[in-house]
This record gives structure tokens, sequence and C-alpha cells, in this order.
């Protein structure tokens, strides 16, 4: 089957299968998000990003397997929800920015900087800042050697939009700065973008439409 990233909560997870990678991408919870799990295709370790809801579909797609990580895109209360007991379930290190750490829950193991890489088996993720819609939502950039980058955006980029920054023109100024700069100047149009909550899209779709968002302020 073709990957879309079309799923809905109650619905089956859709299996985007890269050369080193497989991403399961499922739905959960009365908002909507996504949540991804990576998986090594060489050694077999995962990790999840965005425990957000509905622990029991989670450690489903979890499997026997288990989890070596859990990383949080942000510190909003909708991303974190089933944080707690994944943990539990599983004995995963938990990784967040570092600048968002102290508004999540459960403690955070891990606290990341801007380019620090987090590793799942022998896949390499490039973590990025996006200071606006929180002051340390990261996206999580794999760079894959066999084919185009593919960006995990938290609620910082969406297809038509960047993440809400709650008509504050400081916090807008911030995020569509750190969004342009270091994912849409950084990396090609076939990145393919894998969102928080709904559809995915590629940073070549949504590049056309910067001075457009720029000018509506959201």
């Amino acid at each position: 089957m073709t990957y879309s990233g079309a799923v809905r909560p109650g619905g089956p997870a859709d299996v985007h299968e890269l050369t080193d990678l497989m991403i399961s991408k499922v739905a959960v919870g009365p908002m909507d998000n996504n949540a991804y799990l990576l998986r090594c295709r060489t050694t077999g370790e995962q990790l999840l990003i965005d425990a957000a809801n509905e622990t029991d579909t989670l450690l489903t797609l979890i499997g026997d397997d288990g989890i070596a990580a859990v990383v949080t895109t942000h510190q909003h209360g909708d991303h974190w929800q089933a944080l707690a007991e994944v943990v539990a379930a599983t004995g995963a290190r938990t990784y967040a920015g570092a600048y968002d750490a102290e508004g999540i829950p459960v403690p955070t193991d891990v606290r990341v900087e801007d380019g620090d890489t987090i590793s799942v088996g022998r896949v390499r993720l490039t973590a990025r800042r996006l200071v606006g819609h929180t002051p340390g939502s990261i996206a999580l950039v794999y760079d894959d050697p066999h084919g185009h980058p593919h960006v995990f955006t938290g609620d910082c980029l969406f297809p038509g939009g960047i993440g809400n920054t709650w008509k504050d023109p400081e916090a807008f100024a911030s995020l569509i700065h750190d969004v342009e700069t270091k994912l849409f100047d950084a990396l090609p149009d076939e990145t393919w973008v894998y969102p928080g909550h709904g559809k995915d899209t590629t940073l070549g779709d949504e590049r056309p439409h910067l001075a457009e968002w720029r000018e509506r302020g959201w």
C-alpha cells in the first residue's frame, strides 16, 4: 500500500517504509493528535514521537519489541497525555526540548538543544528548536541517505501555515523566522513533513505560500 499519511482516531496506522526506517503514523485522542513510531530496519530499535493520548493504542502499535525512547515535541498537554503510562510500561528514556521540559509533567531524561542528534538504532535524527508556538518546541529531521529528508514538525508547521502563535506579533515573527531558516532554507522541496495534527505535506507544497503567511500574520 502507498503511504498517504491520512489517519483518524480509531483507525489503522499508516506505514511509510523507507530503506533504513519504518514510520508508522496513528491519530489519537479528541484533538486528533498524530503519534509516530520510528523503527530502525537494521537493529529493530524503536522510538515514539509524542505519546499524545490513548495509551492502549500506542502500546499496541509499539508491540512486544518495546521502545528505547519517547520524544515529546513540545509542552502542550495534548501531546503528552499518555506519556507517563507509556514510559511506565516500556521503560523508555524521555526526550524534550530543553526550554519546554519544565512544562511537561513527566521527568525529561534528555533535554534537547538545537542541533542535537537523537538515535534510533543506526538512524540519526537532528533536532531543530523552533520558537514561537512554545519556547522550546523541537522538530526532528531525518536526512535519508537513500532519498529526500523527512521532518517531524510537532505543532510548528502544518499544511497551510505555521503553528498557532495566538495573535502575538513577536511570537509569530519568531516562529516564521525559525521555520524559514531552519527548515525551508535548509531542506529541499521534496522534504516530507509529518505534523502534530492532520495530514502530511511537503516543503515544496508549502514554500510558495511563505510570503502570504508573513503578510497575514498567522
